[in-house]
């Protein structure tokens, strides 16, 4: 029996189930490497890598497993031992309260006394360290719930969320590619390198105050490769277990409170139906993630009823398989909003051990669950006409001329515009760029290039490249090997030129017009897609804007590339790459009747897609290809917005040229 709900019965145990002996473990590792324990921080040692990368690899070191003993035997249990574990529990709990002297809530929809009101304001991503500057990182102190959170504010705490992950992804790949064909240095992986990092330059959201209900700019549908990466943002304070929740010592009023989970399917007893889960509860489970003893009421499962009894939501991360990932456990980890746990219950599981039972239900009025639109995704890249096929205008706007189809949708009017455009896969330059730009010499490489290649001196002694092809540091201009080169088609000096890879689609918005979007989650650092056209001179171009043709100048796109691969926050002393350089650039791209897919992306002040240039088929830095790369994880159906270098208010969503 439940002591706040006398009409709240837990099943009856059979009789011949041992007792539980041991602590229960953690959630079931869905990783294939252990975690990691973090030492003192305060006097961190730092070490420069190859990169220029500021961490210690010895501070990055792997927990030691506790040894699991089998008890089978040691007693039973009936029913009554059962609904005396649980209301002990709670009797332990009330009497500290009297104790202190504090009032005993019995409204289970009353906010719990543990959560402290906090407006944008007070919030800590106001108070971001200077560059360069190392904090000390404290414990939770206060669980909160965030007001006043209007417009602006939202987008401020969006473009910190968005700039705290670019600094993740930017360190995570470069410590990926510092291991590669260095066997010499001790295996970590990657993600807790970054995770390390960052956490000792006082780099990780909402550890002062741990916030309960929706995190300020995070938003349902974000997708994230790694676990650890729930920890930098706040999303997710456990880098294992299950529930994330603050104790009762770390709570004004004593009592532990739940603030997230992650379902991902580690226990044999979850039941997830989407807006409705049963979720277990954590513990009695051994190295193999088999049960093999009760579970009980303590912990993150005395949190989650806790946070039942006083109705405070929990926010809901889906671990989600998906092919392609990097991510060492082939899962991805998206958000999907706010539920709030309705029932709890005592249950004898399927393995025959005692398990508790949570049934948690989504929130009305919230968007779509990022977790079914990656199922949609999934479902339309096997069948593109699986979904409203009426409203499919073309299966591939570009006739073949991209490696991949590109599908053009239409579910709001029978406009379509973008059947009546030259398909150009990649720009067309006027002769004397390559004239002009003399023989291109390339490299002498035979097999895989190296240090002491000439594009790798080209490009200031460094590849630009990991070798799963994601951009290491943005630069003023990157010179692939080309066709000059020795140098095998596969090549890591070798993605632009290559094309198009991910499934992307034109669809019609009713904010942005057209838009364009991908049926494939894209990696941050990843390649998109060329922006193409008619390369004129600045003369040309003066013709041209007379006759009213629409022109895209490359100089007046941002230089979000600055952004990528920007240390500046880990490491003292960072100097952006400023080498190769090339002059201001004085032509433009013609797309009145010739254009690609890029033509058709919206604009943002904070956008996930930048522009790098690149050199691969001439050495003429007067004229460099404008190539698009992913400045974060952008999951599939998700527009697409680039920086056109204009004020938001300058523009109705995207230039006039895509309307």
């Amino acid at each position: 029996m439940n002591p706040h709900n006398p009409n709240q019965t837990f099943p009856s145990a059979p009789p011949g189930i041992p007792f539980p002996m041991l602590t229960p473990k953690q959630e079931p590792r869905d990783e294939t490497i252990q975690e990691i324990q973090y030492p003192n921080l305060e006097n961190l040692p730092n070490q420069n890598l190859n990169l220029n990368l500021s961490l210690n690899l010895d501070f990055v070191s792997q927990a030691l497993e506790q040894p699991t003993t089998t008890t089978a035997g040691a007693g039973t249990v009936d029913a009554a031992r059962m609904a005396e574990i649980f209301r002990r529990s709670f009797t332990e709990g009330l009497q500290r309260q009297i104790q202190n002297n504090d009032a005993v809530d019995e409204n289970p929809n009353a906010n719990a006394r543990a959560i402290v009101p906090v407006s944008a304001s007070e919030s800590n991503y106001n108070n971001a360290p200077p560059a360069g500057e190392v904090v000390n990182v404290r414990k939770h102190k206060e669980l909160v719930r965030m007001t006043d959170v209007g417009l602006p504010d939202q987008r401020q705490f969006r473009d910190v969320v968005r700039r705290t992950r670019m600094v993740y992804d930017s360190v995570r790949v470069l410590a990926m590619a510092e291991e590669e064909g260095n066997f010499n240095v001790r295996r970590v992986r990657s993600d807790l390198k970054a995770s390390a990092t960052m956490r000792s330059r006082g780099l990780w959201l909402n550890r002062d105050k741990r916030i309960v209900g929706a995190i300020p700019g995070i938003c349902i549908g974000d997708v994230f490769l790694y676990r650890m990466e729930l920890c930098v943002v706040g999303l997710h304070g456990q880098p294992q277990a299950g529930i994330d929740y603050l104790p009762g010592s770390m709570s004004s009023n004593g009592e532990p409170i739940a603030t997230s989970v992650i379902v991902s399917g580690g226990y044999e007893d979850d039941v997830d139906e989407g807006d409705v889960i049963i979720y277990s509860g954590h513990g009695g489970q051994d190295k193999n993630s088999r049960q093999v003893f009760h579970q009980k009421l303590e912990g993150g499962n005395l949190a989650m009823e806790r946070s039942m009894h006083y109705g405070i939501e929990v926010r809901v991360i889906r671990g989600v398989r998906y092919e392609g990932t990097s991510s060492t456990s082939g899962k991805v980890y998206v958000y999907d909003g706010l539920y709030r746990i309705i029932e709890c219950w005592f249950d004898v599981g399927k393995s025959g051990f005692g398990v508790f039972k949570f049934k948690l239900w989504r929130i009305d009025g919230q968007a779509k669950m990022g977790s079914l639109i990656l199922k949609e995704a999934f479902l339309l890249r096997r069948d593109p006409l699986c979904y409203k096929p009426m409203c499919v205008i073309s299966l591939d706007i570009s006739k073949g001329m991209e490696r991949v189809g590109i599908r053009l949708f239409n579910d709001i009017d029978r406009c379509n515009d973008p059947m009546c455009f030259e398909y150009l896969p990649r720009a067309t330059f006027p002769h004397f760029v390559f004239h002009e730009s003399g023989n291109a010499t390339g490299c002498q490489c035979e097999g895989f290039c190296g240090e002491g290649c000439f594009c790798f001196i080209k490009n200031g002694n460094d590849f630009p490249y990991s070798q799963s092809g994601l951009l290491l540091k943005g630069k003023p201009v990157i010179f692939e090997c080309g066709p000059s080169c020795s140098c095998p088609p596969h090549c890591r000096n070798r993605v632009t030129q290559k094309g198009l890879k991910h499934r992307l689609e034109v669809f019609r918005s009713r904010e942005t017009g057209w838009g364009v979007r991908s049926l494939d989650l894209i990696q941050a650092g990843a390649f998109i897609c060329e922006y193409t056209g008619v390369v004129l001179t600045r003369e040309q171009s003066e013709i041209m804007t007379m006759s009213g043709d629409s022109l895209i100048y490359p100089n007046r796109f941002s230089n979000r590339w600055t952004e990528w691969g920007n240390l500046s926050l880990i490491q003292d002393g960072y100097v952006p790459p400023s080498y190769p350089s090339i002059p201001p650039l004085d032509f433009s791209l013609d797309v009145s009747r010739m254009r690609n897919v890029a033509c058709y992306i919206s604009h943002s002040s904070t956008p996930n897609v930048m522009v790098q240039f690149v050199l691969y088929d001439h050495n003429n830095l007067m004229f460099p290809h404008i190539m698009l790369f992913a400045m974060e994880n952008i999951p599939p159906l998700r527009e697409f917005s680039l920086d056109y270098g204009v004020a938001d208010d300058e523009l109705t969503g995207k230039l006039v040229i895509c309307n």
